[in-house]
C-alpha cells in the first residue's frame, strides 16, 4: 500500500491538485442506470439531493457517479482512461459511472487544461489517485460514525462499506452527507497496483455510443441561436499581406451579411499565437452555402512583404546552415573529431525531412458570442486556458468574464495548440456583433502554416581496423530550429560523441507536430545506427542491446536522459514476440525513447504483385502502468500508422511563397491498402507511475521502416517522403 501526501490539495486537495493534467469532478447522476449498487434493481426515486464531500465529489444518496473530465478530449480516450483512476481508488462500480467534457474552470483546476506532449495521464496520475483515495477516506470516516464502528475495522468494495466481518454495510449514498464536512489527512493510504480492479483493465470509450450514433459532439456539429457563419481568406502566400478587396461585390451576394479586415495581433502575444497571418478578410453571412460561395468570389490585391520561399530555397538554407548556423545546443564528449580523422574507416550520412501538415479530420473551427464585456467561446482546442488569456489580451477583456467550453476534438496532433482560429472568431464576432461558428476550407487549413518544420542532420561515425565504433557525431538543423536532442540515446554508450543543434529562419509558420522532432530524429538516428551495425557486422538488435550495456557498465558523460535497463527491455520484448532470428528475413528494427517512454518496433514487409507492402508489426512498449489496455493499444497501433503514412507519401511544395498541393488530391496520405496487415502490441509489466503514450509510437515506425525498406529492396532511405507516388519503386 503506497502513502501519499496530501499537500497537493490538503484543505481542498482536488482543488489544487486536479488540473495537474487531470482533476475530476465526481458526483452521481441518476441519468446513468438508476440501479441500486447493492440489489443492482431499479431505484424508486431519482437523486433529489446532492452532498458536496469537497470541491470535486458529490454523492446523492443514491449513490450515482458522474466524473467531469476537464483535460481536451482529443482522441486519446481520456474522457475514459482519468476517470478510471478515480473510480479505482474511490472503490466504486465503473458501471456505475458516467463521464461528461468539463469547461475550462481556472478556480477549481489550478494546473492548466492542456492536451498535448502526452502529459494527461502521467500528470493526472498522483492527483486523480488522491481524488478517489480522498472521497473514500472521507465515506469511510463518515460511516464509522452513523454505525459506531471504529475507522480502522471498516473497508469499501464497489461503492459499499462494511465491517470487517462484511455482516454490516451501507452504500456511499447513506452517509454522503454526513462526509461533507470531514477532513482530509496530511497522508493517504492508496491502493496497492496488484489490488486494482479497473485500473489495467480494458474499458470501452465513454463516448463511443454517441460517436456510433453521430451525436453532436464536434465544434463543427455546434448550433447556438441566432448563430452565424463565418470563413476567412488569408494572402495566398508566405510574405504577402492585403490590400484591398472587393468588400461591396461580396456584401451584395445573397445571404451574405459583411465582410471585412479584422486584425488579431495581441499586445503580448503567447506562445500559442503562432500564425503567419494575423490579418485576413472574414465573410459573414446566414449559411454556410452563401458564404463559400461569397469567398470564391473575392477579388483581394495582395501586397509583397517579405520573401517569398520556395522548395528549393528551404533546401538550400537547410544545408548552408547546418553548416554556418547559429549552435543552440550541443554535447561533446571525448575529442570525436580527432576520432574521425584519424579512423580507419568513416561512415558519413545526410537525412532530411519537408514541411507537412496536421490535417487533422475535423476542419477547423471555432464559436465564439462576444458581448460588451463577457465572452463565450466552444469549440475543439488543446490549450483553453492560453486561448482565454490570449483572448482577453486581443479584446481587452477580463479573463473572469471569458468563458471556454472545450469539445471533442476530431483531431489535433499539435495543430490546435495554437489559438489563432479562436482568436479570429472572437475577432469576428466582435465585429459583427452577433455570435458567430467559423469555419475554415481544408485549402485555408493546409495553406496557413503551423508546419511541422523541415530538417537536416548530418551523421558520422569512425571505426577502428577491427570495425569497432569509435565514435558517433550528429548535427541537425531546422527551419527555423534544430532536431537533436543532445542527451538521449545513443549519449552515454560513445566514449567520442557529438550532438549539436543549429537554427535557420523562415517566414513559414510552424509548430509542434506530433512527437515534436522526434517524428524526423528518431527515423534517421535508427537507420544510421542500422548501417553502423551493419559495417560492424552485428546483428541490429545486439548491436543496440551492447550500447545500451555499455552505458549500463562504463557511462560516457555526465549524464543522459534515458534508463538503458528499460530500453533493453522493449527490444528483448521485441526481439521475442518478433521471432526476430527466424521466418521472413525483410525485418527492420527501432527503438526509442520520448515522452519519458521506451518503445521498440519490428516492421515485416513481403512482396506482393512485385511491390513492398507491410505485412507485420510488432511493438514493445514501456510506459509504466497501463490504465486502459484497450484505449493504450489504439494509440500506438494508430500512431504506428500515421508515421509509417507520412514517411512514406507526406510533403508540402513552396512556390514563391505558395503551397502548391493546397488539398488532398494533390497532399499524399496513406491509404487503407497501405496500412500495415496487423500491428502486434505488448506492454511491459511493471508498477512504475504512467508516463506518455500517445506520441511515443510514431518515431520508432520511421526507423522500423527504412529499415525494413533496405532489406526487401537493397536500397537505403534518406529523404522523407521516402516515396511520393502509390508505386513504391517510382522514387
Amino acid at each position: 500500500m503506497e502513502i501519499i501526501n496530501t499537500k497537493i490539495g490538503r484543505r481542498s486537495f482536488l482543488k489544487t491538485s486536479g488540473a495537474i493534467g487531470g482533476g475530476l469532478l465526481v458526483g452521481f447522476n441518476w441519468l446513468l442506470s438508476c440501479k441500486d449498487l447493492i440489489s443492482k434493481k431499479p431505484l424508486d426515486s431519482i437523486p433529489k439531493e446532492w452532498f458536496k464531500i469537497n470541491g470535486y465529489i458529490r454523492i446523492d444518496q443514491n449513490g450515482m457517479v458522474t466524473i467531469l473530465s476537464p483535460n481536451p478530449e482529443i482522441g486519446q480516450n481520456v474522457m475514459t482512461s482519468m476517470p478510471m483512476i478515480v473510480a479505482e481508488e474511490l472503490d466504486t462500480r465503473w458501471e456505475n459511472v458516467t463521464v461528461k467534457q468539463g469547461k475550462l474552470d481556472g478556480d477549481s483546476f489550478k494546473n492548466p487544461q492542456f492536451a498535448g506532449g502526452s502529459l494527461s495521464i502521467k500528470k493526472g496520475w498522483d492527483p486523480l489517485r488522491i481524488a478517489g483515495a480522498a472521497g473514500r477516506y472521507m465515506l469511510i470516516k463518515a460511516a464509522s460514525k452513523e454505525l459506531d464502528i471504529p475507522y480502522e475495522n471498516l473497508i469499501t468494495d464497489k461503492g459499499i462499506i462494511f465491517d470487517k466481518s462484511k455482516k454490516i454495510k451501507i452504500d456511499y449514498g447513506k452517509v454522503a452527507s454526513k462526509a461533507v464536512h470531514i477532513k482530509v489527512p496530511e497522508d493517504l493510504k492508496l491502493k496497492s497496483p496488484e489490488k486494482y480492479t479497473i485500473i489495467g483493465t480494458s474499458q470501452r470509450n465513454v463516448e463511443g455510443p454517441k460517436i456510433v450514433k453521430g451525436e453532436s459532439l464536434f465544434g463543427i456539429d455546434f448550433q447556438a441561436e441566432n448563430m452565424l457563419i463565418s470563413m476567412i481568406e488569408h494572402p495566398p502566400a508566405f510574405g504577402m499581406r492585403i490590400e484591398s478587396f472587393n468588400k461591396d461585390e461580396i456584401i451584395d451576394m445573397p445571404g451574405v451579411i459583411d465582410a471585412f479586415v479584422i486584425d488579431t495581433s495581441t499586445p503580448n502575444p503567447s506562445w500559442a499565437e503562432v500564425n503567419a497571418f494575423k490579418e485576413i478578410i472574414a465573410i459573414v453571412g446566414n449559411k454556410t452555402w452563401d458564404v463559400m460561395q461569397a469567398k470564391k468570389k473575392l477579388k483581394v490585391n495582395w501586397v509583397k512583404i517579405d520573401n517569398l520561399e520556395d522548395s528549393e530555397d528551404h533546401r538550400l538554407r537547410l544545408e548552408k546552415d547546418l553548416l554556418y548556423g547559429t549552435t543552440t545546443e550541443k554535447r561533446l564528449d571525448g575529442d570525436p573529431d580527432i576520432v574521425l580523422k584519424n579512423a580507419t574507416k568513416t561512415l558519413e550520412r545526410t537525412y532530411s525531412c519537408p514541411f507537412i501538415a496536421h490535417n487533422t479530420l475535423e476542419p477547423m473551427n471555432f464559436f465564439a458570442n462576444v458581448q460588451e464585456n463577457s465572452v463565450e467561446l466552444i469549440g475543439p482546442i488543446q490549450t483553453p486556458k492560453t486561448l482565454e488569456s490570449s483572448v482577453s489580451s486581443l479584446l481587452g477583456i477580463p479573463a473572469e468574464n471569458i468563458e471556454v467550453k472545450m469539445t471533442r476534438i476530431g483531431g489535433g496532433f499539435g495543430r490546435r495548440l495554437y489559438v489563432h482560429f479562436g482568436l479570429e472568431a472572437a475577432m469576428i464576432s466582435k465585429k459583427i456583433g452577433a455570435p458567430v461558428k467559423l469555419l475554415y476550407k481544408r485549402e485555408d487549413d493546409l495553406t496557413q502554416g503551423i508546419y511541422r518544420p523541415a530538417y537536416k542532420s548530418v551523421y558520422k561515425a569512425a571505426f577502428n581496423k577491427k570495425n569497432e565504433l569509435t565514435a558517433f557525431s550528429v548535427k541537425g538543423v531546422g527551419l527555423p530550429s534544430g532536431p537533436v536532442f543532445p542527451n538521449r540515446f545513443p549519449a552515454g554508450s560513445i566514449d567520442h560523441y557529438l550532438a549539436e543543434n543549429k537554427s535557420s529562419s523562415t517566414n513559414i509558420s510552424t509548430g509542434a507536430w506530433r512527437a515534436p522532432k522526434s517524428n524526423f530524429t528518431a527515423g534517421a538516428e535508427q537507420s544510421f545506427i542500422d548501417e553502423i551495425a551493419e559495417i560492424c557486422e552485428k546483428d541490429p538488435i545486439d548491436f543496440r542491446l551492447e550500447l545500451l550495456k555499455k552505458s549500463i557498465q562504463s557511462p560516457s558523460g555526465k549524464k543522459f536522459d534515458y534508463d538503458p535497463k528499460r530500453f533493453i527491455k522493449v527490444l528483448e520484448l521485441v526481439r521475442e514476440k518478433s521471432s526476430w532470428n527466424s521466418g521472413n528475413k525483410y525485418k527492420g528494427v527501432a527503438s526509442y525513447f520520448c515522452h519519458s517512454t521506451y518503445v521498440a518496433e519490428v516492421i515485416e514487409m513481403v512482396m506482393v504483385q512485385n511491390q513492398p507492402k507491410i505485412k507485420n508489426v510488432w511493438c514493445a512498449v514501456d510506459c509504466g502502468i497501463v490504465i486502459n489496455k484497450d484505449s493504450a493499444k489504439n494509440m500506438i497501433e494508430g500512431s504506428i500508422i500515421d508515421g509509417i503514412g507520412h514517411a512514406l507519401y507526406s510533403e508540402l511544395n513552396f512556390k514563391d511563397g505558395r503551397v502548391i498541393n493546397n488539398n488532398f488530391d494533390k497532399y499524399n496520405l496513406i491509404r487503407f491498402n497501405q496500412a500495415p496487415s496487423k500491428i502486434n502490441v505488448f506492454f511491459v509489466e511493471n508498477n512504475l507511475s504512467p508516463t506518455g503514450l500517445g506520441e511515443p509510437g510514431l518515431p520508432p515506425a520511421i526507423g522500423a521502416l527504412a529499415n525494413s525498406l533496405y532489406r526487401i529492396t537493397g536500397k537505403r532511405f534518406y529523404s522523407q517522403p521516402f516515396f511520393s507516388k502509390e508505386n513504391l519503386f517510382s522514387s
